[in-house]
């Protein structure tokens, strides 16, 4: 989830399903470390330690260090406590800095799962774009925003149908996008539209047309209503 869902009730809601959260911290969250000092053998034991600088984290947590184009980049790992927490959180800090100004620029990512490596916690946070993407598709073109079902199985139904259309659709993108980057969703659909048209109307014509012309009929009528038409032969197999 974003940054609008980087706090506990949204953590508190996933962990209910069985599934951990890889979310996104505010820049300026407050981050401790566990309390590690000696108990003085009065009142509740200490659970938070000292606070920490994302900008001024201590080596220990110094997962990669690595600078390129004038741009260092530093990213730490450590399981860290949050006052909105209950439990400790696995936090993935990533700082740039700029070598020739000295500015700086930090983000904070975390997960419940404290076992998820800093590589896989950033990787799984990066495919949420992909995931919006998906979901923008399949309300967009796949009819996920305007079906009209109420019943659970009629609405699984539904909903993986579109999802479905959304991952079909991106695969037979493919080789149009090749020599046509521009090809998009809008015209793949006018392509397969009008290739019906062509199939409907050529079973009510006496007799069918030789294949050449055939093919000729399928590319023009397929390329109607295209925003960046195809221009490679429509196969007619």
């Amino acid at each position: 989830m974003d940054g609008h869902f980087g706090n506990y009730p949204s953590a508190w809601m996933v962990l209910q399903t069985g599934l951990q959260l890889v979310s996104k911290f505010r820049s300026d969250a407050a981050l401790y470390e566990p309390f590690a000092g000696k108990y003085c053998g009065r009142g509740p034991r200490p659970k938070y330690g000292d606070k920490l600088d994302v900008r001024k984290m201590k080596r220990k947590y110094l997962k990669v260090d690595a600078t390129e184009a004038g741009i260092r980049t530093q990213i730490y790992q450590a399981a860290l406590l949050n006052r909105e927490f209950a439990s400790p959180i696995n936090v993935v800090v990533i700082l740039k800095t700029n070598l020739s100004s000295k500015k700086q620029a930090h983000v904070i990512f975390f997960s419940t799962d404290l076992e998820l490596s800093y590589q896989k916690l950033y990787d799984y946070y990066t495919l949420r774009f992909q995931i919006e993407f998906n979901f923008r598709d399949a309300k967009q073109y796949w009819g996920l925003d305007d079906f009209m079902n109420v019943k659970q199985t009629a609405v699984t139904n539904a909903a993986n149908l579109s999802f479905f259309m959304a991952n079909f659709s991106s695969a037979l993108l493919r080789p149009y996008r090749k020599d046509n980057p521009a090809f998009s969703v809008l015209d793949l659909k006018s392509h397969y539209r009008g290739c019906r048209y062509v199939s409907e109307t050529i079973k009510l014509l006496p007799r069918k047309p030789d294949d050449i012309l055939l093919t000729e009929i399928f590319e023009q009528i397929a390329r109607l209503g295209m925003v960046h038409p195809a221009f490679e032969p429509v196969s007619t197999a």
